[in-house]
């Protein structure tokens, strides 16, 4: 299957999708961040000098989700119609474990919006803890959903 964002010349370009039709799409990424036991304890207790961790990272996601146009230079801008950033301490990392929803109703999906809502979450816990622990790994950033469109429904198996 040949990439769509490079021409018959093999110069990058954004995809014309003036011709797909207007359905509703929707994709789900997760991935995590793993962080010392001491920094996962500063969370889980509420201890953070900066504020809510997970409350802001949460934020932090669907801004993300919304700006994903401004980073990604041959994504569209698209009319995003949901999202949703969920952020669960998991203490077997020990870190967070983080999974974002995206909707829309257009001509291309929402799998960067997702990708991107999770990983702007992820730095952002990073940003607010790495005072005490610049160590900290994120990691396993993937699509888990995506359905509507042409293409039809994928599903990480």
């Amino acid at each position: 299957m040949p990439l769509t964002h490079f021409d018959a010349k093999g110069e990058a370009h954004m995809v014309d999708v003036s011709d797909k039709a207007v359905t509703d799409r929707v994709a789900v990424a997760a991935g995590h961040i793993r962080m010392a036991q001491e920094t996962f304890d500063i969370i889980s207790e509420g201890r953070a000098k900066k504020g809510d961790v997970l409350g802001i990272a949460r934020l932090a996601g669907i801004m993300g989700a919304k700006k994903t146009p401004d980073l990604i230079p041959l994504c569209h801008p698209l009319p995003v119609t949901k999202v949703a950033v969920e952020l669960t301490l998991d203490p077997d990392l020990p870190g967070v474990q983080i999974e974002a929803t995206v909707k829309t109703s257009g001509q291309t999906g929402v799998e960067m919006e997702a990708l991107t809502a999770v990983s702007t979450a992820a730095l952002t816990v990073y940003d607010m803890t790495k005072a005490v622990d610049k160590a900290m790994e994120i990691g396993s950033v993937r699509v888990l959903l995506k359905d509507g469109g042409k293409s039809g429904r994928y599903e990480a198996s």
